[in-house]
Formats: structure tokens, C-alpha cells, sequence
């Protein structure tokens, strides 16, 4: 199946007053039409600078980006003129934001914020787009839309503000949506009906899923793939069986032990990965996860290694335990 998205070799950088911030170092992916792919990783390991130089939100300067090419239904994202850019974004591809309190324009009503797109990307009527908008605020599981569409965000709670942000990223049907983190500041309950909302939209309407978050917990919940980000790169990828089952990076297998389980002991203690993440002002030499990896071995602390296939299916592994060698490295 031919991808939607092409995200090869990505890097993206920050000027700062310390010097060059490299918070993305290398990234390629895919992603296939109606798939759901989550990037999962800790805060600061690239995913959110990832998905916004999708969408070319990222402000210029302070961030630049490198190299590398994102290609979106044959189209270099990163080629196009700002003009261009317009017409993709919030039509073929749709974000929903980290916190709907901040991301919602609080002096507009919600009706107004879903319309403004379906008339400036579909050309419809202000009547037109007021039905398409009651419908969609529908959609999502708002009650009452007719009355919801006049009200302002603070009139929401957090789980409709969020509900309400989804109606908006898909009001143009766009064949790709971006979730940076869509759960975080709701409570569990609301967290659960927000991922079956997405489930049951991607199901209905086919739409592509990247959904950016730390909770491996709802990555279970949504997605078909995993792409697994550390220090700006990634360092696994494959199903979301493959990861869960069998986690083959010892970051992966730390974030995994890191999670509570309902066969868990009662009084087991969660086992956290040890250290911090590297400064990427000076990101290391070698594996960026070398300081705080148990396996270590002496060629990970100046030699990056490569993205690896692991087994006989497609699961790959950015780690120099699965190159060929690494019996005779590690008995050195």
C-alpha cells in the first residue's frame, strides 16, 4: 500500500543563546492511508517538534529545519509556500492540540471556529456551514449542538473543550490527523471516551492517525504501529504487538517496566529508568540512551548505532545489542 506520509531523515534544530538545540536528529517514518501511528516517547525526546514541522507551525527562527524531506500524498510539505502551506493545513491535515483551554480562541464562539475553516478551505455558505458544524459537534458527542454552537469555550468542560477541538480538526474531512497529546489534561474517564471517539471517527471516516504521547496506555488503545522517540531519534518501531510483547531497545523495555499493571502485585514497586535525558545542546557521540542503559556495552559510547531488523518480521531496534557482532562486542 503506497504511504500517505514520508517523513525521511528530518532534522530540525533551535537557535538558543547556548548554541544549536537538536531536537530532532534524523527521523523517518511512514504512514499508511487509515492507519493509526502513535510516537511515543518522554518529554523532550522530539515527538511534539516532530508533528508541528509536519503541520510548519514551528516558528522561524528561532527553529530551522536541517535537512530531510515530508512528503504528503506526493507533495515535499517542507517545499511549499506559506500560501500553499495554508490550504493543506486544517484541510488535508488536522491537529488536535495538547490543551483545548489554550488552542480554543476564547473570545469566538465554538460555532465560529469550526465554521471559519469549512468556509475558507470548502467554499460553503455561512448557513451551510452552520449545519455542517451542528453536525459535527453532533459527531463528537457534544449534547444540544444546536445550543453548544453559540456558547463560548468557557461555557465547555475540559472533555467537550477537547471533543470540541476534534470537531474542528475534522470538519474538512482531512486525510490525516495529528494528536499531540490529546488526553493529558483530562481526567481517566474522559481520557477514555476521548480515545473511543477517535477509534470510532477513524473507523467511520478512514482518516489517518499520528498520535503523539508519553502514556503508552492509550497507545494500546488506538494505534496499529508504534515509532518509539529518544534524544530526537527513533529508536524503535514496529506493531503494537511487537512492542508491547516483545520490546526489543532497552529504552523501550524501560518505559514498558516503568507502567503499572492490573496482574501486578500489590505491593511490587514500578521499576523508572535511571538518569536523565541528554543535553542535546551536546548530544552525545555515541547512543544517546548509552548513560543510562544497563547493557552497555563500549562501542555505544562513540558509535551511534543503526536502526536494526529485528526477527523476521518488520520491527527495527536503534540498538548495537542486535547487530551481528555484538556477541564477540560484548565478550571484548
Amino acid at each position: 500500500m503506497e504511504n500517505m506520509l514520508s517523513v525521511s531523515d528530518l532534522h530540525v534544530s533551535f537557535r538558543a543563546r547556548g548554541g544549536e538545540v537538536q531536537a530532532v536528529r534524523g527521523v523517518s517514518f511512514e504512514v499508511k492511508p487509515g492507519e493509526a501511528v502513535a510516537i511515543v516517547g518522554e518529554s523532550g525526546s522530539g515527538k511534539s517538534v516532530t508533528a508541528q514541522s509536519i503541520m510548519r507551525l514551528l516558528a522561524s527562527p528561532p527553529s530551522y529545519v536541517k535537512q530531510g524531506s515530508i512528503e504528503f500524498m506526493g507533495r515535499d510539505l517542507l517545499r511549499l509556500s506559506d500560501k500553499e502551506m495554508e490550504s493543506v493545513r486544517g484541510k488535508d491535515i488536522g491537529m488536535i492540540f495538547q490543551d483545548p483551554m489554550t488552542s480554543l480562541n476564547p473570545t469566538m464562539t465554538i460555532g465560529r471556529q469550526i465554521t471559519e475553516g469549512l468556509i475558507k478551505h470548502q467554499g460553503l455558505s455561512r448557513s451551510a456551514a452552520k449545519a455542517r458544524a451542528v453536525e459535527l459537534l453532533s459527531l463528537v458527542g457534544i449534547p444540544n449542538p444546536e445550543a453548544r454552537y453559540s456558547q463560548y469555550p468557557h461555557s465547555f468542560s475540559g472533555g467537550m473543550r477537547q471533543r470540541a477541538m476534534i470537531a474542528i480538526a475534522l470538519s474538512c474531512n482531512p486525510a490525516l490527523l495529528i494528536a499531540d497529546e490529546p488526553t493529558t489534561a483530562l481526567d481517566v474517564t474522559i481520557q477514555a471516551q476521548i480515545l473511543n471517539l477517535m477509534k470510532d471517527l477513524q473507523k467511520r471516516l478512514g482518516t489517518s492517525i499520528i498520535l503523539i504521547t508519553h502514556d503508552l496506555g492509550v497507545v494500546s488503545e488506538v494505534c496499529d504501529r508504534v515509532i518509539v522517540m529518544y534524544a530526537g531519534q527513533v529508536v524503535e518501531t514496529g506493531t503494537k504487538e511487537e512492542i508491547f510483547r516483545s520490546p526489543q531497545h532497552p529504552y523501550t523495555r524501560g518505559l514498558i517496566r516503568s507502567m503499572p499493571h492490573l496482574d501486578q502485585p500489590k505491593h511490587e514497586k514500578l521499576i523508572p529508568i535511571p538518569g536523565s535525558p541528554p543535553d542535546m545542546l551536546q548530544p552525545p557521540a555515541g547512543c544517546a540512551f548509552c548513560s543510562r542503559c544497563e547493557h552497555a556495552m563500549e562501542v555505544c559510547l562513540n558509535n551511534d548505532p543503526e536502526l536494526l531488523k529485528v526477527g523476521e518480521s518488520g520491527q527495527q531496534a536503534k540498538c548495537w545489542l542486535h547487530h551481528p557482532l555484538a556477541k564477540e562486542v560484548q565478550q571484548a
